[in-house]
């Protein structure tokens, strides 16, 4: 029965430490993505409000979204999730741009 309450309190303690250690790692891997996110980004934010990324101020730290023509000013640190841009999507905008600029060489 001695050993009872020792073993207990050590259990504990390892339990607080791997607690503690996912949770500081969660909160550093939500950092770097919201450190890495750019122009074009989808986002949504804890409010709900889905929207592309239009601008980024790291002097302010706030951020610009596009929701279908008008734009909105958040705090970063009021972004739930981060969708980043497919490749594909870069690529279709790349392509649009250059038969843009193609068309106006044209005339």
């Amino acid at each position: 029965m001695n050993l009872l309450l020792p073993i207990m309190l050590v259990v504990m303690v390892v339990m607080l430490y791997f607690s503690s250690k996912k949770q500081k790692q969660a909160q550093q891997d939500r950092q770097n993505q919201i450190n890495s996110m750019k122009a074009g980004d989808e986002i949504v934010t804890i409010g709900g409000l889905h929207g592309l990324l239009h601008e980024v101020n790291t002097e302010k730290g706030t951020i610009t979204l596009d929701c279908e023509g008008v734009y909105l000013e958040f705090d970063r640190n009021s972004i739930r999730t981060i969708k980043p841009q497919t490749t594909n999507e870069v690529v279709a905008e790349e392509s649009a741009e250059e038969v843009a600029s193609d068309e106006k060489t044209e005339e």
